[in-house]
Order: C-alpha cells, then structure tokens, then sequence
C-alpha cells in the first residue's frame, strides 16, 4: 500500500511539474488567438487616444502627447502584470480571495475619507501615491470575481440553489461591495459589479428565479437612484429625448451621433476627426468609440466589436476547459466582465442606453483600467494553460 502510494505521490509531482513547465512555456500565449485580440485592441486603443486626444491635451496640459504617453506606461505596466500572472498557479487565488477581496474594500473606504481619496465633480474615485494615482473600483472587479468565484466553489450548487443559505449570502458579499462603490458615488460600476457576480452566480448552477428576483430588485434600487440624484435623472431624460436639452444633458450623446455619422463606411481618416476639437467630451474616455467610428468608419467599428466577440468566445472556451469549477467560474467572470463592459460603453455611446461613464476596455484612457485588465487576461492565460485536453 505504502508503496503504490509513494508512486502516486511521484506521479503527482512528475504531473504538477509538467504543467508548471508547460505554463512557463505559453506565457501570455497559452492562448495564441486570445492574446492576439487583446494585443490588437490595445494597439488601437494606444493609436486612437494618440489621434482623440491631441486637441484636448494640448489645450488642457500644454502638451498634445499627454494622454499618449501615460496611456502607454499603464499599457507597458498592464502586459508586465500579464506576463507574471500568466506564471501565477489561479488556484493560489482561491486559498487568498477573502484577503484580496478585503484589500479591495479596504482601498474603496479610504477613498471616502476627505484629504485622502480624490476625484472631480463630486465625485471621489481615486487614491494617490505621489504622481501615481488609481481607482480602487478596478481593483475591486477582479477581487469580486475572484471571491464569489471561490465562494460559489466552495458552497456547490446545492446550497447556492438554496434561498437562505445561498442567495441571500450572496446578496450580502455582493452588497457590501456595491455599497462602497456606490458611495464614491460610482452608479456605473455598481452596475457593472452586480452584472459580473450574477453572471458567475448563474455559471455556479444559480437558479432563474433567483436571477430575475436580483434583476427586478436592482431596477427598482436603479430607477431610485436615478430619481435621487439630478444630474443622473438629466441623463435619463436625454436619452429618452435626445433633443431636450441638446446644450446641456444631451450634448455628449448628440456630439458623439454626429461623429459617428459623419465617419460613414471607411471614416474620414487617422487624425482627421472633427469632433476631438474639443466638441465631444471625453474625446478619450468613455467617447472614444464615437472618435474610432468618425476616423475609421463602420469598418473600424465592426471589426473592434468583432474583436470583442472573439474574446467572449475564447474567454467562454477557457471557462468550459477549466480543470475545476474555481477556474471555470474565473475564467467566466473575467469574460463576463470585459464583453459586459464592452457593451454598455459601446450602447451608451450610440444612445442605445444612458449614459454611464464606463470606460471601453483596452481602449479608453485610463492606466488603471487598462493596467488592471491586461493583468486579468493574464489570470485567463494561465487558466488557459491548464484546460483540459
């Protein structure tokens, strides 16, 4: 007995060895056509915020590079980030999640404190180290997936179907990170930390009706919150009437149409939008798919939301092939997260819903976002490298 179970052990080893030289191996190419989309957005989004954001910084910073520059130090530090997690084993982040998750609200609640977090519009978003600064909400993204994802593991699909033990803990790890977000105030993230954990929820084996329960109870706390807050209700009203308030609430999405339509099918050219002059706000931020579309035309913009298709496949592909339920409901949530994401900047910016200030990953300014992103695709990566053959 003794015997067959020291061959069992080495056998393990020999096992555990192999994938480890095999994760060495593909680092950030485990998965070859994954790295390639990512690489390619990121590419885009470092040209087009090279091209968007010319005018703009060099009327606010005295310098037409500004956004350029630091857009391609977050994007160096991203696929560093990636290179190491793509190394990291993802199932040490199941024994640490609960530790990483409360980082996470730790960073969330010194950014309420005044003198401490910082931000603009009334609103506190960021923490400061020196010349750096960043956006605990990013941080918070991967440490939710990463938390629900092991909680979701660990409890299994039958107390996770139950009301009481299930949903309602799951409401309250979900809540209390809602709330600090919330509090920034941040409606969008919100939005978007509620859309990734009940898209993991439901990978785990959530039941329907609990879903649409959380859906019609985050409605209802949405149209609240809306009503609470004018400039939020403004948003509201411009997009149900674009022409209400075109000087006002309705002239960033107005602004945006009309780069959009005048960039047609093959766009007026890199460089030559028309709108980056300081008509359309946030020419590099959460409008720069408005900028894509008048500078590269319909084609430019096809070929990104293809792009991000092609994510959502692969991301998919990774979660079916995972060894465990822990890297399935990871590697989903990452996906969830991004395509999710994608999607609300993309609707919100053609006016096909409000408008939210979501960022479009891997292309919109912002060193966090895309720091933070790069290194979850690295975490894919790795998951990517273990699938199941």
């Amino acid at each position: 007995m003794t015997r067959k179970k020291n061959k069992k052990t080495r056998a393990q080893k020999k096992e555990k060895r192999k994938i480890s030289k095999h994760t060495f191996y593909v680092a950030g190419v485990s998965d070859k056509l994954l790295f390639g989309i990512v690489g390619i957005l990121t590419l885009i989004g470092v040209l087009m915020i090279s091209s968007a954001g010319i005018v703009y910084a060099d009327v606010r910073f005295d310098d037409p590079y500004f956004f350029f520059k630091r857009q391609l130090i977050g994007v160096v530090l991203g696929f560093i980030s990636m290179f190491i997690l793509s190394q990291v084993d993802y199932h040490l982040y199941r024994k640490w999640s609960f530790v990483i998750f409360g980082v996470a609200a730790f960073l969330l609640m010194l950014v309420l404190i005044p003198g401490v977090g910082s931000g603009a519009y009334g609103a506190n978003r960021w923490l400061g180290i020196g010349q750096i600064s960043f956006q605990p909400s990013e941080v918070m993204k991967i440490a939710l997936i990463l938390y629900v994802a092991a909680w979701c593991a660990g409890k299994g699909e039958e107390i996770i179907t139950n009301a009481k033990d299930g949903l309602l803990s799951f409401l309250s790890i979900v809540g209390f990170a809602c709330i600090l977000v919330l509090l920034q105030p941040d409606v969008g993230t919100t939005a978007m930390l509620v859309f990734i954990a009940v898209g993991i929820y439901f990978l785990a084996g959530g039941r329907l009706v609990h879903i649409f329960a959380i859906g019609a109870g985050g409605l209802v706390a949405l149209i609240a919150l809306i009503a609470a807050a004018p400039y939020r209700m403004a948003r509201f009203t411009a997009f149900i009437n674009p022409e209400s308030d075109l000087q006002g609430s309705g002239y960033q999405v107005q602004q945006a149409l009309i780069a959009i339509g005048s960039g047609g099918l093959l766009g007026l050219g890199l460089g030559h939008s028309k709108q980056k002059g300081l008509y359309l706000p946030e020419p590099v931020g959460d409008s720069i798919f408005a900028i894509i579309a008048e500078e590269l035309g319909m084609i430019g913009t096809v070929s990104i939301i293809i792009l991000f298709i092609l994510f959502a496949w692969r991301g998919m592909r990774i979660a079916k092939t995972a060894p465990d339920v822990f890297g399935s409901l990871v590697a989903g949530g990452i996906t969830i997260w991004i395509v999710g994401q994608a999607i609300m900047n993309i609707a919100a910016i053609t006016a096909l819903m409000p408008l939210t200030g979501i960022p479009l990953p891997f292309i919109s300014y912002g060193g966090t976002s895309v720091m933070f992103t790069l290194a979850s695709v690295g975490i894919l990566l790795n998951i990517s490298a273990q699938a199941k053959k």
